[in-house]
């Protein structure tokens, strides 16, 4: 009885080692703001907050009207950042992105204005809908959060985050994204229909709204100090050896799965530690355990992998196949 106490005391210090108590509040208080008007998607919320701590970029993918924008936008206002919302067309081009240099005619000298990519929050609408010269001007900035225009870098203000989203590539008129470009982004979240129990609440609050923006319903609740705060305890969560060998061994196997025409790239085995890391921290406890990198593992993976064409023709995902490599591997004890 004795050593059962004082093993318990042990873990209570060793759970306290990073303070994750305000982190774990702010993002229940997030979910709670987000709940007045987004109804049904709280997956997809959770998995939002996850990708801002582990400092990623986030594709959502579903058919027009279930709110993938809405819930984007609102996303960015619980955030005391800058947001901007770019609109992508066939004809946008990169600079419509990026910004361009203009002749001052008083100075006779070139300023360069900056695009509406010079933002904290991005919100990328539509982002298949653009060509491929203008899904090129992204790589560096979502990769390295800088541009370089007419020979001069631009860093920018950290947090940058972009949240993309798109249509099926099924659809009409879009275009499927280039392999690097989807390597950027650290989930690629599959936003599908609501319940039928969820759509009665999703239209009877649009009625009870009579007309007023959802917009007005959300308040801040993080700013920027406690958002950076926050990403360094993240960052800060503990993480075993076996838990990065786990890692390592279930990104392996995608490599070489008779399955799969693609695997997952090393950037795809620290965007996987990185999500342990938020999903840990956002329960409270400042270590990683295996179910952290499980849940991990589709959203981070499903856009990183390609199935080979004869398991697409048959139907088969690459949710399937993850979910075998998942039972291939041993869970470290």
């Amino acid at each position: 009885m004795e050593e059962e106490k004082n093993i318990e005391q042990d873990t209570a210090s060793f759970d306290n080692r990073i303070p994750l108590e305000d982190l774990k509040n702010a993002v229940e208080a997030i979910k709670a703001e987000l709940r007045k008007v987004i109804i049904g998607q709280d997956q997809f919320v959770e998995l939002l907050i996850v990708a801002l701590l582990a400092d990623g970029h986030v594709l959502i993918e579903g058919v027009p009207g279930i709110a993938k924008t809405v819930t984007a936008k609102l996303f960015a206002k619980v955030l005391q950042t800058d947001f901007s919302r770019i609109q992508f067309t066939p004809d946008l081009m990169p600079s419509d992105v990026l910004g361009t240099s203009i002749l001052n005619m008083k100075s006779s000298e070139f300023e360069f204005k900056k695009g509406p990519i010079f933002s904290n929050i991005v919100l990328i609408d539509e982002i298949n809908r653009a060509p491929a010269k203008t899904q090129a001007a992204l790589f560096e900035t979502m990769e390295e959060r800088q541009a370089t225009i007419d020979g001069h870098t631009y860093n920018f203000a950290a947090p940058f985050m972009v949240l993309a989203t798109q249509n099926p590539i099924e659809q009409e008129g879009t275009y499927a994204l280039p392999e690097a470009q989807l390597d950027r982004f650290i989930f690629k979240i599959k936003v599908g229909y609501p319940s039928l129990e969820d759509e009665i609440k999703i239209i009877a609050s649009h009625h009870e709204r009579k007309g007023e923006k959802p917009q007005t319903r959300i308040d801040a609740i993080l700013d920027t100090t406690a958002l950076e705060d926050y990403k360094q305890k993240t960052q800060a969560v503990l993480v075993e050896e076996k838990i990065i060998s786990y890692i390592a061994q279930l990104v392996s196997k995608t490599r070489n799965h008779p399955h799969l025409y693609l695997g997952g790239s090393p950037r795809a085995s620290i965007a996987i530690l990185n999500t342990a890391k938020a999903f840990a921290a956002i329960n409270g406890r400042d270590f990683v355990i295996p179910e952290d990198v499980k849940k991990a593992l589709n959203p981070v993976l499903n856009h990183r992998i390609i199935l080979t064409p004869e398991r697409e023709m048959e139907g088969m995902t690459t949710e399937n196949v993850i979910e075998m490599i998942v039972q291939s591997v041993e869970v470290p004890r």
